[in-house]
This record gives C-alpha cells, sequence and structure tokens, in this order.
C-alpha cells in the first residue's frame, strides 16, 4: 500500500488522491461495460455502516448482496447454498399455506429459521449462476470472499484502505472504507454508472429484431410509386403471354400447311 500513500501526520496515513482518481474512474469503465453486456454484480459490504447502503443500491439496480456475514463456501460450494436456498423456499411456502394448522412453536421456530437463512442468503436467492464481477466494500474484513472469487476467476473491485492487500484486488479504489460519507460517495457513484450502463442497453437494441417492429411511413409519392410499378409490371406479364400464344398459333399453321402439301403430291 506504500505507493497509494501520500504521507502520514500524527501516526495516520493519508491516501493519495492523485493516485485515487484515475483508479476510480478505471473501475467505473470496467463497471460500465460488465453492465452493458447483461453482467451481473455481488456487492459485499458486512460492516454497520456499509449494509443498509449496499442492500439499497442492490435493490435498485436489480443485483445481488450479502450484507450480514459471508459464509465459507459461499462461492465455492454453491450445491450447499443452493439447498439452503431450498429450504428457506419451502418454509416460506409452509408458512404461507399452513400458517393456520401450525402451532405457535412451530411458526416461531419457522419464523426464526426463516430470519436466519434470509439474513445469510437473501441477498443471493435469485442467483442462478455466479456473477460477473464482485465488488466489496472492505476487503480485510470480507477476505474469505475475495479468495474465493480469485479462486473462480471472478474479477473483484473493491475499497483498499491502509491496511488492506491490493494485490488480490482486480480493480482497486484507494480509499477510506470505514466513515460513511466515503462509503456513500462510493455507492453513488456505482449506483450512477449501473443505471447508465443500462440505459444504453435499451438504447442500443435493434428494433428489427423486436417482436412488434414499429410500421413505416409511407409517403403518397411513394404510394403512387409503387402502384404505377404494379401496373407495368402487370401489362408486361400479358405481353409476354399474347407472344407465347402467337408462337404457338404460328407452330400449329406449319404443321397444317405441311400436311396440305403432302395430300397434293400423292
Amino acid at each position: 500500500m506504500e505507493k497509494y500513500i501520500f504521507g502520514t501526520r500524527n501516526n495516520i496515513h493519508i491516501i493519495d488522491l492523485r493516485i485515487t482518481l484515475p483508479l476510480l474512474n478505471k473501475s467505473l469503465e470496467a463497471l460500465f461495460n460488465i453492465i452493458s453486456k447483461s453482467g451481473k454484480i455481488l456487492f459485499v459490504g458486512t460492516k454497520k455502516q456499509s449494509s443498509v447502503l449496499v442492500e439499497t443500491v442492490a435493490n435498485e439496480t436489480n443485483n445481488y448482496f450479502i450484507t450480514k456475514r459471508w459464509f465459507g463456501g459461499t462461492l465455492t460450494n454453491w450445491k450447499t447454498i443452493s439447498n439452503s436456498i431450498k429450504r428457506l423456499e419451502s418454509i416460506e411456502k409452509r408458512i404461507h399455506e399452513e400458517q393456520q394448522k401450525l402451532s405457535k412453536k412451530e411458526l416461531l421456530t419457522l419464523n426464526r429459521e426463516k430470519e436466519k437463512l434470509n439474513n445469510a442468503i437473501g441477498g443471493i436467492r435469485n442467483m442462478s449462476n455466479l456473477p460477473n464481477l464482485l465488488i466489496v466494500l472492505d476487503t480485510v474484513k470480507d477476505r474469505i470472499a475475495v479468495k474465493e472469487a480469485v479462486k473462480l476467476n471472478i474479477p473483484v473491485m473493491g475499497i483498499i484502505d491502509t491496511n488492506s492487500d491490493p494485490d488480490l484486488i482486480n480493480f482497486p479504489i484507494p480509499g477510506n472504507d470505514d466513515a460513511i460519507r466515503s462509503i456513500d460517495l462510493y455507492i453513488n457513484l456505482f449506483k450512477e454508472t449501473i443505471l447508465n450502463a443500462k440505459k444504453t442497453i435499451k438504447e442500443n437494441i435493434d428494433i428489427g429484431e423486436s417482436i412488434n417492429p414499429p410500421k413505416e411511413n409511407i409517403s403518397s409519392n411513394e404510394k403512387k410509386n409503387s402502384s404505377n410499378e404494379k401496373k407495368n409490371s402487370s401489362s408486361e406479364k400479358k405481353k409476354s403471354n399474347f407472344k407465347k400464344i402467337k408462337k404457338v398459333d404460328l407452330g400449329k399453321n406449319k404443321t397444317s400447311i405441311k400436311k396440305s402439301t403432302n395430300t397434293n403430291k400423292k
């Protein structure tokens, strides 16, 4: 982290913003490119000051999040996580269908298990495939998430503080990961970039590939030209048919003339 630090004052390390700004722009460009290719993001922020902000931005941008605790094997051991998601869905279904039949004790135990599972995997319950990018707001606390992403070759974007290791991060953003103002700034930038990328996806949709393409407005002159072309083509067809009939008649006359000459010779 020495190359990202400007200096120290009162035993406090000061990050060099001249390095932070170009790295932040590079990270936002990478985020824009991933979203414009219909990629999915997994936000990881298990700190108290970042958990609410992470959840809101993930829900607003239709992405995944983990805010309570990163369980080991969330990415590398996806089978067990998918089984937990199925268990959560079955509990919700049972509570909805058998709420009146169940006793108070059974309802309490089911609701507790549901809340526990929802806190752990509620933000990734709709995640069918691995994410295209992992955004980690504290690379020290959530280092297990970073290691799992590196193992699966998933690019990682992270806020690296003075006590972080930038070697494992593909898109490092040197900055303070503790202050609420700085976290709010990062999340607002991520949100704006994702929404702008989604707008470009909508604008770049091919109209010809749409199910109901818009009808083309044909002017009156174009309509007249098309009608004249149709008339010309029909007249040409009639002329060609007339020529064919003439040829056939001539052929018949020739055969009759030959027959008459043969009878006269006899």
